[in-house]
C-alpha cells in the first residue's frame, strides 16, 4: 500500500480515545432485549415479597418508636443525612403495619408486573425505608436483593413477562431498549466490584491463605445448618474449597466478559451460593446472588442479544 492509500485509510480511522469512547458507547448503549431483565423482575420480586411477608410478621418490633432498635439509637448508629426511612415518621402501630403492607403489595405487583414501572419505586421506598430504620436486622440479602430493585426502576422490567403486557401492551416496550442494557449493565459491573473486594478483603485473614477458612464456618455449631464436620477428615478438601473459593471471587471480574470463561465462572457460582445458603443457614442471601449472577445470561435468553460482554476496543488497522 502507498503512503497516500496508507494516509488515505488512516484518516478514516478513530483515534484511541475515539475508539473508547465507540467501546463505552457500544458497552452501554446498544438496545437489548428486555426479556432477561424481566425474568430477574419475577425472581427478585418473589424474594422482596417473601422478605416484606418476613418484615410484616412482626412490624411493630422492627419498625415501631419502641422497636428493638430505637430511633434515636439507629440514628446515632449511621449519622448520614441521607439516612430516610418513612418508619421514621408512623406514630402509631398501626400506620408501622400499614406502610408494611404496602412494601408487601408493591413487591408482589412487581412480581406480577402489574403497574411494574410504580411498582417498582413504591417496592425500593419500601426497602430503603426497612434496612434503614432496622440496619442491624438487614444482612447480605439485603444488600444482594438491593443490587437488583435499583436496575428494575431503571429498565423497562415490565416489557415481557408480565400483566403489564398482557392488559396494555401498547404502553410496553416493544422491542430491544437501551434501558435495559443500562440496567442489566449496573448490575453487572456492581457484582465485579462486590466480588473484588469481597475477595481481596479475605487476603488480610490468614486463615484464607492457609486453606482453613471454611472449616471455621462449618466447625461452628451455632451457625451451621448442616452437619458437614466429617470433612475434618479430607483437610485436603477443604483445603481446596477454600483456596478455589478465594480464587473465583478475586478473578471473577476479569473471568466473567469473555466468553471462553463466563460459563464457569456462573457454573462455579451455583455451588458456592447454593453451599452457603444450605450449610450456613443462609439461603434467601445464596438465592438472591445467584439471580443477580443471571444478569450475564444473554438478554434474549437465546443467545441471539446483545453481546453481555465488554465489547472490543476499535483501534487502527494497518
Amino acid at each position: 500500500m502507498n503512503d497516500a492509500a496508507q494516509g488515505h485509510v488512516s484518516a478514516h480511522q478513530p483515534s484511541w480515545l475515539a475508539a473508547w469512547g465507540i467501546g463505552w458507547n457500544r458497552f452501554w448503549f446498544t438496545p437489548s432485549d428486555p426479556l432477561l431483565l424481566s425474568l430477574l423482575r419475577i425472581l427478585a420480586g418473589g424474594l422482596l415479597t417473601w422478605s416484606s411477608v418476613v418484615w410484616l410478621l412482626d412490624a411493630e418490633g422492627f419498625f415501631s418508636s419502641t422497636a428493638w432498635q430505637a430511633p434515636a439509637n439507629v440514628w446515632r448508629l449511621n449519622d448520614q443525612p441521607w439516612h430516610w426511612s418513612w418508619y421514621f415518621s408512623a406514630n402509631s402501630a398501626t400506620s408501622v403495619r400499614l406502610l408494611a403492607i404496602v412494601t408487601l403489595v408493591a413487591s408482589a405487583l412487581l412480581t406480577l408486573g402489574l403497574a411494574t414501572p410504580l411498582a417498582a419505586i413504591v417496592t425500593l421506598l419500601g426497602f430503603l425505608s426497612a434496612v434503614n430504620r432496622a440496619p442491624l436486622n438487614a444482612f447480605g440479602f439485603d444488600d444482594a436483593i438491593g443490587l437488583v430493585l435499583v436496575p428494575l426502576v431503571i429498565g423497562p422490567a415490565g416489557a415481557r413477562l408480565s400483566l403489564d403486557r398482557l392488559l396494555w401492551p401498547r404502553f410496553t416496550t416493544q422491542g430491544p431498549s437501551v434501558r435495559a442494557t443500562i440496567a442489566l449493565r449496573l448490575i453487572q459491573i456492581h457484582l465485579c466490584v462486590l466480588y473484588f473486594f469481597s475477595g481481596t478483603g479475605k487476603l488480610l485473614g490468614a486463615s484464607w491463605w492457609e486453606g482453613t477458612a471454611l472449616w471455621g464456618a462449618l466447625a461452628n455449631s451455632q451457625y451451621r445448618t448442616l452437619d458437614l464436620t466429617f470433612l475434618a477428615w479430607h483437610p485436603l478438601v477443604i483445603n481446596a474449597l477454600t483456596l478455589g473459593t478465594l480464587f473465583w471471587e478475586i478473578s471473577y471480574a476479569a473471568l466473567i466478559w469473555p466468553r471462553l470463561t463466563r460459563p464457569l465462572v456462573l457454573a462455579i457460582a451455583i455451588p458456592v451460593h447454593l453451599g452457603i445458603g444450605l450449610a450456613m443457614g443462609m439461603m434467601e442471601f445464596g438465592l438472591a446472588m445467584l439471580v443477580a449472577n443471571m444478569a450475564f445470561l444473554p438478554p434474549d435468553l437465546g443467545g441471539r442479544g446483545a453481546p453481555v460482554s465488554p465489547p472490543p476496543a476499535v483501534g487502527p488497522r494497518s
